[in-house]
């Protein structure tokens, strides 16, 4: 039998053209979905520069894209002569959500990790471990983590950057948070990124920050959740995967006592 989520109030920080499914996935379960962005993704206007460095695309031997958002933010796939030249390169994707954007995109992925969906799974896959003397893109948003980079670059391969897209604190009225905050029925807050976690705290007054940090906080990884316990979050669950259905699970765990929280 499904666990209902019975009226609990579920904070969805996901940039607004993310969130719908996982809304409708919490409503559908009886929870109620508080759409509150505190991320988002705004492409960068010099189409040129980047149309540039594609065009340059025979140089390099594989293409990573490190997130939907690289791929969705430009059109610089969608006629068939710029698809031609992504025949020249191996295309990789950091997890299963990029891939499909890719292929929706008509482009064709190469690696994608068997298992994972971050830096680390990529870079356990065979196919990323002799690098010697090969070059790499890394399709991504500016200021995104240097791991990939730095564990490729060891392994002999030259790597550059094309930034697509940048992330954005955007303008969302906060009262009605604030409001749930200070009525104690906030039941569960979801962060599917640091920069979220990160967001939220700055977006929402100082006074709300104790009953803020003492709310369930469902994150999609260990290092998200490092980023909120440095913040101050006491009840931090992660989620097996970064999947929708994952996180509608652990939203459930939480709210039907299925986690014990530290004292």
């Amino acid at each position: 039998m499904i666990k209902l989520l019975n009226g609990a109030h579920v904070l969805v920080t996901r940039p607004a053209h993310q969130a719908e499914n996982l809304c409708r996935l919490i409503e559908g379960r009886g929870g109620v979905a508080i759409r509150f962005p505190t991320l988002a993704i705004a492409a960068f206007a010099d189409t040129q520069a980047i149309q540039n460095r594609l065009a340059q695309l025979d140089s390099y031997q594989w293409l990573v894209f490190i997130s939907a958002n690289a791929v969705t933010m430009h059109s610089y796939y969608s006629d068939g002569d710029k698809i031609e030249k992504f025949k020249s390169v191996r295309i990789a994707a950091i997890g299963k959500a990029t891939a499909q954007a890719l292929a929706l995109a008509g482009l064709q992925v190469d690696l994608v990790p068997d298992h994972g969906y971050n830096s680390e799974a990529l870079l356990a896959m065979p196919q990323m471990q002799q690098m010697q003397g090969l070059r790499c893109l890394i399709v991504r948003g500016a200021g995104g983590r240097e791991e990939l980079a730095t564990a490729l670059r060891s392994r002999g391969a030259t790597v550059d950057y094309l930034d697509v897209y940048r992330r954005i604190i955007p303008d969302s009225d906060s009262s009605p948070v604030s409001l749930l905050l200070a009525q104690d029925k906030l039941n569960v807050i979801t962060a599917t990124s640091g920069a979220a976690v990160q967001n939220l705290v700055i977006m929402l007054e100082e006074k709300y920050h104790r009953r803020l940090f003492v709310a369930p906080l469902v994150v999609v990884s260990d290092r998200i959740g490092q980023i909120a316990a440095d913040l101050g979050f006491k009840r931090i669950a992660v989620t097996e995967s970064p999947s929708d259905a994952a996180i509608l699970e652990t939203v459930t765990m939480c709210v039907t006592g299925g986690i014990a929280w530290p004292n």
